[in-house]
Protein backbone atom coordinates (compact mmCIF):
# COMPACT_ATOMS: atom_id res chain seq x y z
CA UNK A 1 0.00 0.00 0.00
CA UNK A 2 0.60 4.00 -0.40
CA UNK A 3 0.01 6.43 1.93
CA UNK A 4 -3.73 6.15 0.47
CA UNK A 5 -6.09 5.12 3.26
CA UNK A 6 -7.20 1.36 3.16
CA UNK A 7 -10.75 0.89 1.36
CA UNK A 8 -13.89 0.26 4.19
CA UNK A 9 -16.08 -2.40 2.55
CA UNK A 10 -19.45 -3.04 3.67
CA UNK A 11 -20.21 -6.55 4.60
CA UNK A 12 -22.75 -6.68 1.49
CA UNK A 13 -22.96 -9.10 -1.84
CA UNK A 14 -20.87 -6.13 -3.39
CA UNK A 15 -17.78 -5.60 -0.99
CA UNK A 16 -17.84 -9.41 -0.39
CA UNK A 17 -16.96 -9.60 -4.09
CA UNK A 18 -14.65 -6.64 -3.97
CA UNK A 19 -12.60 -8.10 -0.58
CA UNK A 20 -12.55 -11.27 -2.92
CA UNK A 21 -11.04 -10.14 -5.58
CA UNK A 22 -8.49 -7.91 -3.56
CA UNK A 23 -7.24 -11.07 -1.91
CA UNK A 24 -7.29 -13.00 -5.28
CA UNK A 25 -4.83 -9.98 -6.81
CA UNK A 26 -2.27 -11.03 -3.71
CA UNK A 27 -3.72 -7.89 -1.81
CA UNK A 28 -4.12 -7.56 2.05
CA UNK A 29 -7.92 -7.49 3.51
CA UNK A 30 -9.07 -7.41 7.05
CA UNK A 31 -12.08 -9.46 8.42
CA UNK A 32 -14.23 -9.57 11.18
CA UNK A 33 -14.47 -13.14 12.77
CA UNK A 34 -16.47 -14.30 16.18
CA UNK A 35 -13.12 -13.72 17.34
CA UNK A 36 -10.99 -10.74 16.25
CA UNK A 37 -10.68 -9.08 12.80
CA UNK A 38 -7.74 -10.96 11.23
CA UNK A 39 -5.32 -9.88 8.27
CA UNK A 40 -6.21 -11.96 5.29
CA UNK A 41 -4.08 -12.75 2.04
CA UNK A 42 -3.55 -15.71 0.01
CA UNK A 43 -2.45 -18.62 1.88
CA UNK A 44 -0.80 -19.61 -1.15
CA UNK A 45 0.93 -16.51 -2.21
CA UNK A 46 4.31 -15.86 -0.89
CA UNK A 47 4.12 -12.22 -1.71
CA UNK A 48 0.71 -12.16 -0.54
CA UNK A 49 1.69 -13.56 2.75
CA UNK A 50 4.88 -11.52 3.25
CA UNK A 51 3.02 -8.51 3.03
CA UNK A 52 1.11 -9.67 6.51
CA UNK A 53 4.54 -9.34 7.93
CA UNK A 54 5.52 -6.04 6.15
CA UNK A 55 2.15 -4.57 7.43
CA UNK A 56 1.86 -5.75 11.12
CA UNK A 57 5.89 -5.60 11.33
CA UNK A 58 5.87 -8.75 12.77
CA UNK A 59 9.37 -9.84 13.96
CA UNK A 60 9.41 -12.87 12.95
CA UNK A 61 8.25 -15.34 10.50
CA UNK A 62 5.82 -16.90 13.33
CA UNK A 63 3.52 -19.66 11.89
CA UNK A 64 0.14 -18.15 10.67
CA UNK A 65 -3.55 -19.44 11.21
CA UNK A 66 -5.30 -20.17 7.62
CA UNK A 67 -8.93 -20.24 7.84
CA UNK A 68 -11.34 -21.71 5.22
CA UNK A 69 -15.00 -21.82 5.07
CA UNK A 70 -15.84 -25.94 6.55
CA UNK A 71 -14.01 -28.95 7.19
CA UNK A 72 -14.16 -30.23 3.72
CA UNK A 73 -11.56 -27.65 2.82
CA UNK A 74 -9.68 -28.19 5.89
CA UNK A 75 -9.31 -31.78 4.55
CA UNK A 76 -7.91 -30.53 1.64
CA UNK A 77 -4.61 -28.94 3.06
CA UNK A 78 -4.65 -31.27 6.15
CA UNK A 79 -4.32 -34.92 7.56
CA UNK A 80 -7.00 -35.40 10.34
CA UNK A 81 -6.95 -38.47 12.68
CA UNK A 82 -10.38 -38.93 15.02
CA UNK A 83 -9.42 -36.76 17.48
CA UNK A 84 -9.42 -33.60 15.14
CA UNK A 85 -12.47 -34.83 13.08
CA UNK A 86 -14.18 -35.29 16.75
CA UNK A 87 -13.18 -31.60 17.68
CA UNK A 88 -13.59 -30.25 14.54
CA UNK A 89 -16.98 -31.64 14.08
CA UNK A 90 -18.50 -30.32 17.43
CA UNK A 91 -16.41 -26.80 17.21
CA UNK A 92 -16.80 -25.63 13.51
CA UNK A 93 -17.57 -23.30 12.78
CA UNK A 94 -16.16 -22.06 16.24
CA UNK A 95 -13.50 -20.39 18.25
CA UNK A 96 -11.00 -23.46 17.84
CA UNK A 97 -7.17 -23.73 15.45
CA UNK A 98 -6.41 -27.16 15.20
CA UNK A 99 -2.63 -27.76 14.38
CA UNK A 100 -2.54 -30.64 12.29
CA UNK A 101 -0.24 -32.74 9.85
CA UNK A 102 0.01 -30.46 6.24
CA UNK A 103 -0.53 -32.68 3.46
CA UNK A 104 1.93 -32.91 0.90
CA UNK A 105 -0.02 -31.31 -2.31
CA UNK A 106 -1.31 -28.68 -0.12
CA UNK A 107 0.15 -25.79 -1.80
CA UNK A 108 -0.04 -23.32 1.02
CA UNK A 109 2.84 -21.19 1.24
CA UNK A 110 6.27 -22.06 3.62
CA UNK A 111 5.71 -18.94 4.73
CA UNK A 112 2.56 -19.83 6.53
CA UNK A 113 3.85 -22.92 8.01
CA UNK A 114 7.19 -21.47 9.11
CA UNK A 115 8.80 -23.90 6.99
CA UNK A 116 7.59 -26.84 9.47
CA UNK A 117 5.02 -29.61 7.92
CA UNK A 118 1.97 -28.46 10.01
CA UNK A 119 -0.81 -26.44 9.30
CA UNK A 120 -3.32 -24.38 11.96
CA UNK A 121 -6.65 -23.99 10.29
CA UNK A 122 -9.67 -23.41 11.77
CA UNK A 123 -13.52 -22.32 10.33
CA UNK A 124 -14.56 -19.04 11.79
CA UNK A 125 -18.20 -18.51 13.25
CA UNK A 126 -18.94 -15.09 11.52
CA UNK A 127 -21.50 -14.64 8.53
CA UNK A 128 -19.10 -12.12 7.15
CA UNK A 129 -16.03 -14.05 7.67
CA UNK A 130 -17.74 -17.57 6.12
CA UNK A 131 -19.20 -14.89 3.01
CA UNK A 132 -15.81 -13.90 1.98
CA UNK A 133 -14.32 -17.36 2.36
CA UNK A 134 -17.00 -18.63 -0.28
CA UNK A 135 -16.02 -16.39 -2.34
CA UNK A 136 -12.75 -16.08 -2.63
CA UNK A 137 -13.12 -20.10 -2.96
CA UNK A 138 -9.30 -20.70 -1.02
CA UNK A 139 -7.34 -20.89 2.15
CA UNK A 140 -7.25 -17.31 3.73
CA UNK A 141 -4.09 -16.82 6.02
CA UNK A 142 -5.05 -14.57 8.72
CA UNK A 143 -3.25 -12.93 12.20
CA UNK A 144 -4.83 -10.40 14.18
CA UNK A 145 -5.32 -7.06 12.09
CA UNK A 146 -2.82 -4.73 14.42
CA UNK A 147 0.57 -3.93 14.31
CA UNK A 148 2.81 -6.46 15.59
CA UNK A 149 2.79 -6.14 19.81
CA UNK A 150 -0.25 -4.19 19.83
CA UNK A 151 -3.65 -4.54 21.38
CA UNK A 152 -5.92 -6.87 18.87
CA UNK A 153 -8.71 -5.01 17.04
CA UNK A 154 -12.22 -6.12 17.83
CA UNK A 155 -13.90 -3.69 15.40
CA UNK A 156 -12.90 -2.04 11.92
CA UNK A 157 -12.27 0.99 13.71
CA UNK A 158 -9.23 -0.70 15.38
CA UNK A 159 -7.97 -1.96 12.21
CA UNK A 160 -8.36 1.23 10.54
CA UNK A 161 -6.40 2.83 13.49
CA UNK A 162 -3.46 0.44 13.76
CA UNK A 163 -3.25 -0.56 10.21
CA UNK A 164 -5.01 2.04 7.62
CA UNK A 165 -2.85 2.62 4.78
CA UNK A 166 -0.34 -0.61 5.36
CA UNK A 167 -3.30 -2.47 4.04
CA UNK A 168 -5.86 -2.75 0.52
CA UNK A 169 -9.11 -2.97 2.46
CA UNK A 170 -11.41 -3.66 5.53
CA UNK A 171 -14.77 -5.38 6.27
CA UNK A 172 -16.84 -3.50 8.21
CA UNK A 173 -18.86 -6.14 9.88
CA UNK A 174 -18.86 -4.53 13.51
CA UNK A 175 -17.93 -5.78 16.64
CA UNK A 176 -16.78 -9.04 16.99
CA UNK A 177 -18.38 -11.05 19.88
CA UNK A 178 -16.16 -13.06 21.46
CA UNK A 179 -13.36 -11.01 21.60
CA UNK A 180 -10.26 -13.02 22.26
CA UNK A 181 -8.29 -15.22 19.46
CA UNK A 182 -9.33 -18.81 19.07
CA UNK A 183 -8.07 -21.68 21.47
CA UNK A 184 -5.28 -24.06 19.72
CA UNK A 185 -5.18 -27.46 20.19
CA UNK A 186 -2.03 -29.55 18.69
CA UNK A 187 -3.54 -32.79 17.22
CA UNK A 188 -0.22 -34.18 16.53
CA UNK A 189 -0.30 -37.29 18.78
CA UNK A 190 -1.57 -36.74 21.92
CA UNK A 191 -3.49 -33.84 21.29
CA UNK A 192 -2.35 -30.71 23.81
CA UNK A 193 -3.73 -27.12 24.48
CA UNK A 194 -1.04 -25.37 23.04
CA UNK A 195 -3.15 -21.72 23.71
CA UNK A 196 -6.45 -20.96 25.31
CA UNK A 197 -8.88 -18.62 23.73
CA UNK A 198 -12.56 -18.71 23.28
CA UNK A 199 -13.30 -22.45 23.26
CA UNK A 200 -12.59 -23.14 27.18
CA UNK A 201 -10.88 -25.99 28.19
CA UNK A 202 -13.54 -28.12 30.02
CA UNK A 203 -15.82 -27.77 26.71
CA UNK A 204 -12.61 -29.64 24.45
CA UNK A 205 -11.93 -32.19 27.17
CA UNK A 206 -15.70 -33.13 27.36
CA UNK A 207 -15.79 -33.64 24.03
CA UNK A 208 -12.93 -36.01 23.91
CA UNK A 209 -13.94 -37.70 26.95
CA UNK A 210 -10.48 -37.37 28.15
CA UNK A 211 -7.69 -34.14 29.64
CA UNK A 212 -5.83 -32.51 26.81
CA UNK A 213 -2.17 -32.75 27.76
CA UNK A 214 -0.40 -29.63 29.25
CA UNK A 215 2.03 -27.37 27.09
CA UNK A 216 5.57 -28.94 26.86
CA UNK A 217 8.63 -28.12 29.28
CA UNK A 218 9.88 -24.68 28.12
CA UNK A 219 13.13 -26.42 27.65
CA UNK A 220 11.81 -28.58 25.47
CA UNK A 221 9.97 -26.29 23.04
CA UNK A 222 7.57 -27.02 20.65
CA UNK A 223 6.15 -23.88 19.22
CA UNK A 224 7.97 -23.18 15.70
CA UNK A 225 10.88 -20.99 16.16
CA UNK A 226 11.88 -21.61 19.11
CA UNK A 227 14.38 -23.87 19.03
CA UNK A 228 18.30 -21.96 18.15
CA UNK A 229 19.37 -24.49 14.98
CA UNK A 230 16.38 -24.17 12.83
CA UNK A 231 14.71 -23.75 9.31
CA UNK A 232 18.44 -24.65 8.16
CA UNK A 233 19.53 -26.47 4.90
CA UNK A 234 21.77 -29.37 4.90
CA UNK A 235 24.79 -27.12 4.58
CA UNK A 236 27.05 -25.33 6.49
CA UNK A 237 25.94 -21.27 6.49
CA UNK A 238 28.41 -18.11 6.75
CA UNK A 239 26.28 -14.72 6.78
CA UNK A 240 27.17 -11.38 6.06
CA UNK A 241 29.23 -12.38 3.45
CA UNK A 242 30.31 -10.24 0.63
CA UNK A 243 31.16 -12.67 -1.58
CA UNK A 244 31.50 -16.43 -1.94
CA UNK A 245 34.98 -17.82 -1.06
CA UNK A 246 36.23 -21.21 -2.61
CA UNK A 247 33.79 -23.50 -2.63
CA UNK A 248 30.39 -21.65 -1.08
CA UNK A 249 27.45 -21.30 -2.89
CA UNK A 250 26.57 -17.57 -2.77
CA UNK A 251 22.50 -16.71 -1.52
CA UNK A 252 22.41 -13.31 -2.85
CA UNK A 253 20.40 -9.66 -2.25
CA UNK A 254 20.51 -6.72 -3.93
CA UNK A 255 22.58 -6.18 -7.27
CA UNK A 256 25.42 -9.03 -6.49
CA UNK A 257 26.85 -12.01 -8.67
CA UNK A 258 25.12 -14.81 -7.18
CA UNK A 259 23.91 -18.17 -7.10
CA UNK A 260 20.46 -17.71 -6.15
CA UNK A 261 19.20 -14.60 -5.24
CA UNK A 262 16.50 -13.70 -2.70
CA UNK A 263 15.75 -10.37 -4.50
CA UNK A 264 18.14 -8.65 -7.11
CA UNK A 265 16.12 -5.94 -6.50
CA UNK A 266 16.59 -5.38 -2.77
CA UNK A 267 13.13 -5.27 -2.02
CA UNK A 268 12.66 -7.27 1.34
CA UNK A 269 9.30 -8.18 0.69
CA UNK A 270 10.11 -10.03 -2.04
CA UNK A 271 13.20 -11.41 -0.23
CA UNK A 272 10.97 -12.81 2.80
CA UNK A 273 8.64 -14.08 0.29
CA UNK A 274 11.44 -16.39 -1.90
CA UNK A 275 13.86 -17.18 1.68
CA UNK A 276 12.10 -20.63 2.42
CA UNK A 277 12.24 -21.45 -1.04
CA UNK A 278 15.72 -20.96 -1.45
CA UNK A 279 16.80 -22.81 1.49
CA UNK A 280 15.09 -25.54 -0.15
CA UNK A 281 16.86 -24.89 -3.56
CA UNK A 282 20.50 -24.87 -1.96
CA UNK A 283 19.81 -28.58 -0.26
CA UNK A 284 18.28 -29.75 -4.11
CA UNK A 285 21.65 -28.31 -5.02
CA UNK A 286 23.56 -30.08 -2.64
CA UNK A 287 25.28 -27.13 -1.21
CA UNK A 288 27.61 -27.99 1.52
CA UNK A 289 28.94 -23.96 1.95
CA UNK A 290 26.77 -21.57 1.90
CA UNK A 291 27.62 -17.57 2.01
CA UNK A 292 24.31 -15.28 2.40
CA UNK A 293 24.90 -12.04 1.72
CA UNK A 294 24.22 -8.99 4.22
CA UNK A 295 20.48 -8.24 4.65
CA UNK A 296 19.55 -4.70 5.85
CA UNK A 297 18.11 -5.38 9.83
CA UNK A 298 15.28 -3.51 9.68
CA UNK A 299 11.36 -3.91 8.67
CA UNK A 300 11.47 -7.59 6.95
CA UNK A 301 14.96 -7.88 7.20
CA UNK A 302 14.96 -8.27 10.82
CA UNK A 303 12.91 -11.36 10.41
CA UNK A 304 15.23 -12.67 7.65
CA UNK A 305 17.95 -11.86 9.79
CA UNK A 306 16.34 -13.99 12.82
CA UNK A 307 15.68 -16.78 10.28
CA UNK A 308 18.89 -17.02 8.83
CA UNK A 309 21.13 -16.56 12.09
CA UNK A 310 18.87 -19.65 13.29
CA UNK A 311 19.82 -21.75 9.93
CA UNK A 312 23.57 -20.48 10.65
CA UNK A 313 23.63 -21.52 14.41
CA UNK A 314 26.01 -24.93 15.34
CA UNK A 315 24.16 -28.16 14.77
Amino acid sequence: MTDEQSLILPPDVAGLEKAAALLAGGGLVSFPTETVYGLGADARNDTAVAKIFAAKGRPSFNPLIVHVADLAGAETFCVFNDTARALAQAFWPGALTLVLPLRADAGVSQLVTAGLGTLGVRVPDHPVALGLLARFGGPVAAPSANPSGRISPTTAAHVAAGLGGRIDAVVDGGACPVGVESTIVNCVGEPALLRAGGIPREALEACLGRPLARPADPAMPTAPGQLESHYAPRGKVRLNAPYAEEGEVLLGFGPVDADLNLSAAGDLTEAAARLFACLHQLDAMGADKIAVSPIPDHGLGQAINDRLKRAAAPR
